[in-house]
């Protein structure tokens, strides 16, 4: 006897507007979701063209609240956020669109705020260490290196 739930096209799509409804999700997350359901292909696409047309699937608006979210949650950097986002397969257009969500004022203000507190955080004495490890911090949570280098010769 298999012990294994299985689902109908209605009861999943049900599912996955509950899962869709509780947080934005890209393409990947809902197609991980009906497999885990053990929704065979045509079931899966069926789903998914329903949740596009109901707008609970929304890759573009995934992107801005995952863009925004992780910027100021998260104090990344817009090379990381734009990593990520190629990682769940959002397309350039929706990461371009995503990275306008960031003002740019707040951006350098981030930066320059993560900059201090790293700077406070070490006790190193060496400048060049110091500076490296300044810099593979920022460098780590995505920042542009041109940015960061600007700020370490302010040192």
């Amino acid at each position: 006897m298999d012990t294994y739930k299985t689902f109908t096209v209605k009861e999943a799509t049900l599912k996955l507007m509950n899962y869709c409804a509780y947080q934005e999700r890209c393409h990947q997350d809902v197609e991980q979701k009906l497999i885990e359901l053990r929704m065979i292909p045509e079931a899966r696409q069926q789903i998914i063209q329903k949740l596009l047309e109901d707008n609970f699937l929304n890759e573009e608006r995934f992107a801005q609240s995952f863009a925004r979210g992780k910027f100021r949650i998260k104090k990344w950097g817009k090379i990381r956020i734009q990593q990520e986002l190629k990682r769940r397969n959002v397309s350039r257009f929706n990461i371009v669109s995503a990275l306008k969500e960031i003002d740019e004022t707040e951006y350098v203000e981030t930066l320059d705020q993560l900059f201090i507190k790293r700077l406070d955080s070490l006790t190193e004495k060496n400048p060049q260490k110091l500076k490296k490890k300044i810099a593979d911090y920022l460098l780590y949570r995505g920042w542009e290196s041109h940015l960061i280098y600007e700020k370490l010769n302010t040192l």
